[in-house]
């Protein structure tokens, strides 16, 4: 199976998975324990796909990944 992301789309996800995997709620909305498998694999998948992760301007990188991704949205989820 493959999943294609753009970079944009691949950059917030991984930020946000990276963020939410290890807190106590989301651990808690994840009630099948073999789904944490599949996220471990996104995860690290995507971790090692992105070199922009270690780029010092990160959080600028981030943001207007963000804002791009926002834009084409439009008004979902508002």
């Amino acid at each position: 199976m493959e999943i294609e992301l753009t970079e944009d789309q691949a950059l917030v996800l991984s930020d946000w998975l990276s963020r939410v995997m290890h807190r106590k709620e989301f651990s808690a909305l994840v009630d099948d324990r073999a789904v944490w498998s599949a996220l471990f694999k996104i995860n690290g998948t995507l971790e090692t796909q992105l070199s922009s992760i270690f780029d010092p301007d990160y959080g600028e990188i981030l943001e207007a990944a963000r804002q791009r991704l926002i834009g084409e949205l439009g008004e979902f989820g508002e």
